[in-house]
């Protein structure tokens, strides 16, 4: 707190050469400073006098030793509260209840009544009369000031216009006189899901005509869910077909395991260090049999040692992200696998490194056309799909090349037999 004493005018003082004394009292962090004038001469002297700055008359050291607890503990709660209010501690970790002053503290009136308070409030309810209305309400009639949308821009009124497409007259006699079915039928052919529903657009795929009584403002009505048939259970002997593998059998070309339960890792040993001699099996489905990290350490073993193998399928296992890349590294070595299918594993989510890992690792692959496996990253499921397109047009391109060669040789075949 700041006082000043004296007048703030120097003008006048000066001119009759009187003395003007400037007190400045600050009680707590300063200290006070008398600052003396004396009129402008040849002789002028500037005195400035500093005296420690005193709290009800005394030094601020002397407050340093006094215990601030004792003597709030002597204070009542009265005078706590009218502290209180006084002091807005600057602490953001007291909670607001101890920062601010709430003075809407009321004594209850009683115990609470739950079944009186809402009779209370029924009967204000009630008694309470309504807001008279300025203009009474009659049925048809519109009161006050009826809404109309302001007109449309002239930029999206000349746009409107311009999208007006002109299909000829003979397009617009076909649809002007086409029935409801046939515009339906139209629609589910050119992909306008959004104009139909679910009965409209499959009744119009399977060319069954459309349900009756469903128009463009149709409801699908719930329906009975189809039952399938389950699939019967896979009855393949493992036993046998390791036998058939390592026998290196022209028949085996197809080896599918999927769901069989209880296949022991001495079993998959066994059948991939087979795989690693064999040179007919083409197709290799392990599709949930428990497959772990140890059992897909010795199929990326096996994978660089054969080369008959196209598709191989290891979805809904529990094999981790770092043995997936082992996989994916093993595809490199053998260069006629073409699909390759591990989605749904243990980690739902690979991770970045992983996925920018395996994308690197399939950019290498010159045959793979098919990576079934979920990358969450656009970037990585961009540059997988931009190399697996390259390697499908270069492998169509060569394909058109040999039929070309063929072609010619026959032609050529047959011009020197005549």
């Amino acid at each position: 707190m700041t006082e000043f004493f004296g007048s703030w005018n120097q003008g006048p003082q000066e001119e009759d050469g009187e003395e003007e004394v400037v007190e400045s009292v600050e009680t707590i962090t300063t200290t006070t400073t008398r600052t003396r004038t004396i009129p402008k001469s040849s002789s002028t002297k500037t005195t400035t006098m500093t005296t420690p700055a005193k709290l009800y008359g005394r030094e601020l050291s002397t407050y340093d030793e006094v215990d601030v607890d004792e003597l709030l503990s002597k204070l009542t709660q009265e005078e706590l509260t009218m502290l209180a209010k006084e002091v807005d501690p600057d602490d953001n970790f007291l909670p607001p209840s101890q920062r601010n002053n709430y003075a809407c503290e009321k004594d209850p009136t009683g115990p609470l009544n739950r079944k009186k308070l809402i009779e209370h409030i029924n009967k204000q309810a009630l008694e309470t009369p309504d807001r008279p209305e300025v203009k009474p309400f009659v049925p048809g009639v519109v009161r006050g000031k009826k809404w109309i949308p302001p007109p449309p821009p002239e930029k999206v009124r000349d746009a409107e216009e311009q999208i007006t497409i002109d299909l000829g007259d003979e397009y617009e006699q076909a649809l002007g006189t086409a029935s409801q079915e046939e515009i339906i039928d139209l629609a589910a052919i050119l992909g306008f899901h959004s104009m139909m529903n679910q009965d409209q657009y499959h009744a119009s795929l399977l060319n069954k005509g459309q349900p009756v009584g469903l128009g463009w403002d149709g409801i699908t009505k719930a329906t009975k869910p189809k039952v399938f048939p389950m699939d019967p259970p896979n009855d393949t002997d493992p036993d046998e077909t390791i036998a058939r593998v390592q026998q290196n059998d022209q028949k085996l070309t197809d080896l599918n395991w999927n769901n069989i339960k209880n296949i022991s890792d001495e079993k998959f040993e066994k059948l991939f260090e087979a795989l690693k001699s064999n040179s007919h099996v083409e197709v290799l489905s392990l599709v949930n049999v428990g497959l772990t990290d140890r059992t897909a350490g010795a199929l990326a073993d096996a994978l660089r040692h054969n080369t008959a193998l196209r598709v191989l399928s290891v979805e809904t296992n529990f094999i981790s992200p770092p043995a997936l890349v082992q996989l994916v590294r093993a595809l490199l070595h053998t260069n006629t696998v073409e699909e390759f299918r591990a989605s749904n594993q243990r980690s739902q989510v690979l991770g970045n490194k992983i996925e920018m890992e395996i994308t690197q690792l399939v950019e290498q692959n010159p045959t793979l056309l098919r990576l079934g496996l979920h990358l969450e990253y656009s970037d990585a499921r961009h540059r997988v799909a931009s190399h697996l397109q390259r390697n499908i047009d270069r492998i169509r391109k060569d394909l058109t090349l040999r039929l070309q060669f063929r072609f010619f040789n026959n032609l050529q075949k047959g011009a020197r037999s005549q």
